[in-house]
């Protein structure tokens, strides 16, 4: 698929940059069958990515303990201080999982920023400021500072929270990234103290396009921000550290003063995970005139909703959309994100699995441009370091929709489990427990964490 030179950049710096260590560990479980018992054949590691690999995943497995236990993956993570986790935890308390959270805060920072240089409501006035707020100009940090600095008409560099490096490429996408390899141990929660950090991207792929300076408009109405974020469906378990960082933003946005002297209003929407919901929320907010749309959760249905957005002229500005080919796709320049595209991922996500040494692998994805684009990616990164293509073993299953039957994924198991890769890589959401349940009930052999000082 053809991507931007800004994407092929991208990679090319991953590739040179990009050096995961995983941490020294203790010695693997043995194999176990769903009854318990010991068995003697070569386990399969499971692999996840970031719609999978939070703490919310394993209530999907109530009363089956242990099921997640030595899965690893990656994900786009900013390491984030303990006063932005604090600052989170008073507006939503008790998060399992902050995955999101700093991209969602920092879309609708920048888009508040950006109205008030532009002076207006106008979403294509609000596009056009976007990239430039986070390139070019003085260095900020904190909302009040930004916002005072807009309100004078002063040139930006937003650096928030996930934008820490280099601002937006001119397809509005950041320019850096930060991954993170993520652990579960064996109580089936996210072991942090093996998360481990690295830097991707190329900061001279940061827009270099002149500001187009303070606005003229005079807007006389409160600024509108809808969200279209997955309350419900099978991505609503990543929902609430990213409905945590927009009600922060906009609660440090209108302690700061809000933007054109009033505050700035969130209208919430949900995009149920699924097109036909997603699209129903977007003409809400088209009648209720928002000027930004923040979402949607999944890539396949920011694509569904783009054409309705831009033709009715508003921002839509994902927080977590990875899909590479979102990165040329026709916006009219009203698309944004803050989370890198899949192009870095999948290097990240080849580098982890080829550091175990496994010689065969199965790859199972969602039937969308999330899950196949970053499988392709994947499988091209595998290749590049010289992974038998025969050895990898595909299998794509289309999404559920709302209130549909689990995925009967027993058919795909079965395979796997004649085939006998030593890793299986799911790239799902919330109904990848599904596929790991029908793995069990196959009887495919899984290497889980040992129980021991040291897991893993």
């Amino acid at each position: 698929m053809f991507v931007s030179r800004s994407a092929r950049l991208l990679a090319t710096a991953m590739s040179a940059a990009l050096v995961l260590t995983v941490a020294a560990c203790g010695d693997d479980a043995p194999p176990r069958t769903t009854d318990g018992e010991a068995t003697t054949g070569t386990p399969a590691r499971l692999y996840g990515t970031d719609g999978n690999m939070i703490n919310s995943f394993a209530d999907e497995f109530k009363g089956e303990a242990g099921m997640l236990s030595g899965m690893k993956g990656t994900t786009p993570l900013t390491p984030l201080t303990a006063d932005f986790k604090r600052r989170l935890d008073e507006v939503h308390p008790d998060l399992s999982d902050y995955l999101f959270a700093g991209e969602t805060y920092d879309a609708v920072v920048i888009s508040a920023l950006a109205a008030a240089q532009a002076g207006s409501n106008d979403p294509g006035a609000i596009a056009k400021q976007i990239n430039s707020v986070t390139a070019g100009g003085t260095d900020c940090t904190t909302v009040a500072d930004c916002l005072a600095l807009a309100r004078a008409g002063t040139n930006l560099n937003y650096r928030g929270i996930s934008l820490t490096r280099g601002g937006f490429t001119d397809a509005g996408e950041p320019s850096t990234a930060s991954y993170a390899t993520l652990h579960f141990g064996v109580g089936d929660r996210l072991d942090d103290s093996k998360t481990e950090y690295v830097g991707a991207g190329d900061e001279s792929t940061t827009t270099t396009k002149a500001s187009p300076g303070k606005g003229s408009g005079t807007a006389k109405d409160a600024l509108k921000i809808g969200g279209l974020l997955p309350e419900t469906g099978d991505l609503a378990l990543a929902n609430p550290p990213m409905e945590a960082g927009a009600a922060l933003a906009i609660k440090e946005l209108n302690a700061a003063g809000g933007v054109f002297d009033k505050d700035v209003v969130w209208v919430p929407g949900d995009d149920g995970t699924s097109s036909e919901v997603a699209k129903l929320t977007v003409h809400k907010h088209i009648a209720d005139k928002v000027s930004v749309i923040i979402g949607a959760g999944a890539s396949s249905i920011s694509r569904d909703v783009l054409p309705d957005v831009v033709k009715a002229g508003l921002v839509l500005f994902s927080p977590c959309n990875t899909d590479a080919g979102l990165t040329t796709i026709d916006d009219k320049g009203l698309f944004f994100r803050t989370s890198p595209s899949d192009i870095l991922q999948g290097r990240a996500l080849a580098d982890v699995i080829l550091r175990d040494g496994p010689q065969k692998i199965a790859i199972v994805a969602r039937d969308d441009s999330y899950g196949t684009g970053l499988q392709d990616n994947v499988i091209t990164e595998l290749e590049r370091a010289g992974f038998p293509k025969d050895n990898i073993q595909t299998h794509v299953y289309e999404p559920p929709t709302p209130g549909a039957p689990d995925i009967d994924f027993t058919a795909g198991a079965n395979q796997i489990k004649t085939t006998g890769p030593d890793g299986v890589l799911l790239i799902g959401f919330g109904e990848s427990a599904q596929i790991i349940k029908a793995l069990a009930k196959a009887g495919v052999e899984i290497r889980h964490a040992a129980a021991q000082g040291s897991e893993e």
